[in-house]
């Protein structure tokens, strides 16, 4: 009995041990969770730091602005879908037909591939119906979204879609135009003027980047001007940092105050077409009479100076003492062109086009393009070191005229003689000239026998050491005819005549 009372004893006085320990824990934990309690009730009853009064209303001025350019841009802003129809034709695999093996194809003239794609247009004009007719709205986009397509759509805003026909193509500027008819009221993009684009400006994209609707996106304009756009596009473009993907081509880049200062084009991008922040657009003031052109007439025309540009490296700048300057210089003309009539003549060096500067031989290609048929032009230039000014009556352009080189007057590009060039051609120190970098196929100077890597010693007899007296010499000496004094090698030779 003494022994189970110990026992019994001591099981009570561990079951009070435990006990006490369970009370202990569990008023530790009541007293931890109600000062959690207690702290997070003191958190939530402070007073928190006030914001600067005046910085708060900039920043709400600010979002109310933005506020109000997705209100007035986005149903403005449209969404393309393209279908392209191509057919490949039917193989034979060592006699036996493709039909054989995969069936035959569905009209005999081989099988048909469709290919989707997407991309971002621009509301810009409407034509009210006639009558209980709907109206037409006119879409501005890029000619590398719906150049190709054989079916186009249009989705508003609101995701309802339209039928849409193309009105207009040009791959020269990568613009086209779609119209569609609707019986709603839809409002027109508001233009801007892109000449007072300034570097540093608001810049906000509105488009369908990778087919999400309706996105907008906002940075500031890094630079303008730009050129060496894809497919040999002439527009001076729009640099912006704004997120630009694929899906925005052909959608609106618009200012501060929702006005359309250009229509997003292409991107640059080391990441496979991922936005890089490299984003550029074609300034609105290119587009502004294609869009009266392509409605009028379904594609744009140019006005041609027949001359063939370069930009000047630094060594030729220098030669021609021409160091600081800007424009683009004239070294081909084409025999019988608006050029040739106007007095432009090879060698002179191009500053200005009725009163603005020329910027370089993209810029002054893009200036004379928007130049109409039959507009007198005044050109300030460069030659022999002396300003002029040439007034040139501008005619359309003729691609087949443009494009025959037995009318480029010479038809061979010369560059100073550098001692590389020396060099790697093994040339005498005592020889001097120019060298020839490019003789072009079918023109003078090619007829007569030129070839690259020639060095002119004389032209017509004369004889020329360096850029001024060559061009000085084919204005003064060359007029009807042409021939060339040429080192080639360790032979010294005299080129045939050419008469024009």
């Amino acid at each position: 009995m003494n022994l189970i009372k110990k026992l019994s004893n001591k099981h009570f006085f561990v079951f009070n041990l435990v006990f006490l320990g369970a009370l202990f824990g569990f008023c530790a934990a009541f007293v931890t969770i109600s000062c959690a309690k207690g702290g997070k009730a003191q958190a939530q009853e402070g007073i928190a730091t006030p914001l600067p009064q005046d910085a708060l209303s900039v920043a709400e001025s600010l979002q109310t602005a933005f506020r109000s350019i997705s209100d007035r841009v986005l149903p403005t802003v449209v969404e393309l879908k393209t279908v392209s129809i191509r057919r490949q034709q039917v193989p034979n695999f060592n006699g036996i037909p493709w039909d054989f093996f995969f069936g035959t194809p569905n009209d005999g003239e081989g099988r048909e591939f469709r290919s989707q794609g997407l991309g971002s247009g621009i509301i810009v004009r409407k034509v009210n119906g006639a009558g209980s007719k709907p109206s037409v709205f006119y879409v501005l986009t890029n000619y590398h979204v719906v150049g190709d397509a054989n079916e186009i759509s249009v989705a508003l805003n609101n995701g309802t879609e339209y039928p849409a026909e193309l009105v207009g193509k040009d791959e020269r500027k990568d613009l086209a135009m779609v119209s569609f008819e609707c019986e709603e009221d839809l409002p027109l993009a508001v233009l801007g003027d892109s000449d007072t684009v300034h570097v540093g400006d608001w810049a906000i994209a509105i488009g369908n980047p990778l087919g999400f609707m309706s996105s907008m996106t906002m940075g500031i304009v890094s630079a303008v001007g730009r050129t060496g756009g894809p497919a040999g596009n002439i527009n001076d473009f729009i640099q912006t940092d704004t997120s630009i993907n694929q899906g925005n081509s052909g959608g609106a880049l618009v200012n501060i105050r929702g006005e359309v200062i250009g229509i997003n084009t292409w991107i640059a991008s080391s990441t496979g077409g991922g936005s890089m922040g490299l984003g550029f657009a074609i300034p609105i003031n290119n587009a502004k009479r294609s869009i009266d052109e392509f409605i009028s007439k379904g594609e744009i025309s140019y006005g041609w100076l027949g001359v063939s540009l370069t930009d000047p490296d630094k060594d030729v700048l220098q030669a021609m003492s021409l160091t600081g300057k800007r424009g683009a210089m004239a070294t081909q003309i084409f025999l019988g062109s608006p050029a040739e009539k106007g007095g432009i003549q090879p060698g002179d060096f191009i500053t200005g086009l009725n009163g603005k500067e020329v910027r370089g031989m993209n810029h002054l290609t893009l200036m004379v393009g928007d130049l109409r048929p039959g507009e007198r032009a005044d050109f300030s230039i460069i030659r022999d070191g002396t300003e002029r000014n040439l007034q040139v009556r501008i005619e359309a352009r003729n691609n087949e005229v443009a494009a025959e080189n037995s009318k480029l007057w010479p038809g061979v590009y010369v560059i100073p003689i550098t001692d590389a060039i020396r060099t790697s051609i093994k040339l005498d120190s005592k020889i001097e000239g120019l060298y020839v970098g490019q003789v072009i196929a079918k023109s003078p100077a090619s007829i007569v026998g030129l070839q690259r890597q020639d060095i002119i010693t004389g032209v017509n007899g004369e004889k020329v050491n360096d850029l001024v007296s060559f061009y000085k010499v084919m204005r003064e000496k060359a007029g009807k005819e042409i021939w060339f004094n040429i080192q080639r090698g360790e032979s010294t030779l005299e080129t045939p005549k050419f008469k024009r």
